[in-house]
């Protein structure tokens, strides 16, 4: 069997510190996060961002949904690799959260982000009877949804459009069979529904929490 990494806090710093580096903005949205404590684990991680915005570029993708925004470090890292005529619809429900994102965008310049604040089940729906279509959807938000988001972002997305949803492999727990915990089993019923879905074509990479990148067909 080849080779296994075992992906420890001073490897991935490593790993971060030899890629692109990150604007001075997204340096201080991840110390923002640090200072809300155990909220912080709401922001994806560093390599999960670095790791959008290479699947941006060499998709040549110009139409972004993202689904669950927090304080703004996803969207406005999937912005940045957009071209000056791409557009990232922002969802979150969170007045407090948005208002803060707001001002790490306008800090940065960057003014490819609208963002909507609402729950995002009735944003969905609003952007499917506007026949809004996306390159790319980012789903981040409130495990319990995961299925109806998914669902909803395949009618959303472009043919061969790419869904990426994170938090898949649950801290490794999904793995465990002695964890059986609600959120657990939520994220396991969730990869058993995208494992048996033909109309993608599916794949969890081990980046952050795990995503899974789809491709509909």
């Amino acid at each position: 069997m080849p080779k296994k990494l075992d992906l420890t806090e001073n490897l991935e710093k490593y790993i971060i510190d030899h890629s692109e580096a990150l604007t001075d903005v997204q340096k201080e949205i991840i110390q923002y996060n640090i200072s809300l404590g155990d909220q912080q684990r709401l922001q994806i991680s560093v390599s999960q961002a670095q790791f959008l915005q290479t699947l941006i570029k060499i998709s040549n993708i110009k139409k972004i949904l993202e689904i669950g925004s927090f304080t703004g470090f996803s969207a406005l890292s999937m912005a940045l690799a957009l071209p000056s005529d791409g557009l990232l619809i922002s969802l979150d429900k969170s007045t407090e959260f948005s208002l803060k994102a707001q001002s790490f965008y306008e800090k940065a310049n960057e003014r490819k982000i609208k963002q909507i604040i609402k729950p995002a089940i009735e944003s969905l729906k609003e952007l499917k009877d506007s026949s809004q279509k996306f390159d790319l959807i980012f789903i981040d938000a409130d495990k319990e949804n995961y299925l109806n988001y998914y669902e909803t972002s395949l009618e959303l997305i472009n043919k061969n459009g790419l869904i990426v949803i994170d938090n898949v492999l649950w801290h490794g727990e999904v793995a465990d069979n002695s964890k059986n915990d609600k959120f657990t089993n939520i994220i396991r019923k969730f990869n058993t529904h995208i494992k048996k879905d033909n109309r993608i074509v599916k794949n969890i990479t081990p980046i952050g929490d795990g995503i899974t990148i789809c491709i509909k067909k």
